[in-house]
């Protein structure tokens, strides 16, 4: 890498143009991968974190099963209460309403279910009364309350039992309720009080039973499409960290391709002093190396430092998966397109190199 070092030297300006925008980029990317985690986490981390294998809901005429619009009768859950194969089948009700405390009232989503449903954070928090209720962390910060207190939710009064840790649906804070309180809470908003949804444990013939309930039994993860707010945020989310991807690699390979044809005499007298064309893809592979790696170190700074300063405003995610993927990516598609700016290294002639930089 004799060439590429006496480059990073003597052309420091050039590179460190480059390196400031591998940097922005990476910024964009790390921030906006952190905040549609975020987002993701406020929309569907009640629905991860419920008990069992798979999780069943009712199947339409579309095809297409929704949170929002599915109903599970008694006769639906027997039926898979009763098939082969099934260890627990746990009915959950979930609506959006809005709860009280004094002068405060915010939107929440009441989720029922029973104490005993097995373990998981909305499982822990469910109370063991009708007049109780359990309250996620957010859910006691936006009303103001801690255990002991009351709050109102469709005209009834309840104490709050317990406070727990983060769950979110829909972009709103979870309070958990008993399956009778439920389900007097959602006839009072105009609902039938059927389970929305069962955590089906065990391991049954799932699209056997499935077809004979006529219901959708998902994994946790699969069904986290069934939830529309969901599809919408992350497909639109995800194209733009797509392209920001697309751009980078674009950007980098734009920036490597110019460079290369100014490097040209370089190459031609390498060539001609013997070098091999594997050694200069190396020098040359390896000048970009080095400059993406301190592009994407000083971006990956700036997201763990404005993440941390964000996620007091915002719903953002600092994890693996929002700093590590997206850096590994970077890299990976910024030697790309600086691999496709060697063809000129590759098929260069010495005597023709050398005629053209005269």
């Amino acid at each position: 890498m004799f060439v590429a070092w006496r480059d990073l030297r003597f052309a420091r300006g050039r590179f460190v143009l480059i390196g400031a925008v591998v940097a922005l980029i990476t910024l964009l990317v790390g921030f906006l991968a952190g905040l549609t985690g975020g987002l993701a986490s406020q929309n569907v981390s009640a629905v991860l974190e419920l008990p069992g294998d798979r999780l069943v809901l009712q199947q339409p005429a579309d095809g297409r099963p929704s949170f929002s619009e599915s109903t599970l009768q008694a006769g639906t859950v027997q039926m898979w209460r009763g098939a082969p194969g099934v260890d627990q089948v746990l009915p959950v009700g979930i609506t959006q309403t809005r709860a009280e405390a004094g002068r405060t009232s915010t939107p929440v989503a009441a989720v029922g279910l029973p104490r005993s449903g097995g373990p998981g954070a909305v499982s822990d928090l469910a109370p063991s009364r009708d007049g109780s209720v359990g309250l996620s962390a957010d859910a006691a910060d936006q009303l103001g309350v801690g255990v002991g207190d009351q709050i109102g939710i469709t005209g009834t009064t309840y104490q709050v039992a317990a406070v727990g840790g983060e769950a979110w649906y829909s972009h709103t804070p979870v309070i958990t309720m008993t399956p009778d309180a439920w389900t007097a809470a959602d006839e009072r908003v105009g609902g039938d009080g059927a389970a929305t949804v069962l955590a089906v444990s065990g391991d049954p013939d799932w699209d056997a039973v499935a077809e004979t309930t006529g219901t959708a039994a998902k994994t946790p993860l699969a069904a986290l499409t069934s939830l529309e707010t969901f599809r919408s945020e992350v497909g639109s989310l995800g194209l733009m960290v797509a392209m920001l991807f697309g751009i980078s690699a674009l950007v980098v390979g734009a920036f490597f391709t110019v460079w290369t044809m100014q490097r040209a005499r370089d190459v031609a007298v390498l060539k001609a002093l013997g070098a091999t064309t594997a050694s200069l893809v190396k020098d040359a592979l390896g000048q970009a190396a080095v400059v993406l790696a301190a592009g994407i170190a000083t971006g990956m700074v700036a997201v763990l430092v404005l993440g941390a300063l964000a996620g007091t405003a915002l719903p953002f995610l600092l994890s693996p998966l929002t700093t590590v993927v997206p850096a590994a990516a970077m890299a990976v598609l910024g030697l790309a397109g600086a691999a496709v700016a060697l063809r000129t290294v590759t098929s260069a002639d010495p005597l023709t190199a050398l005629g053209s930089a005269q």
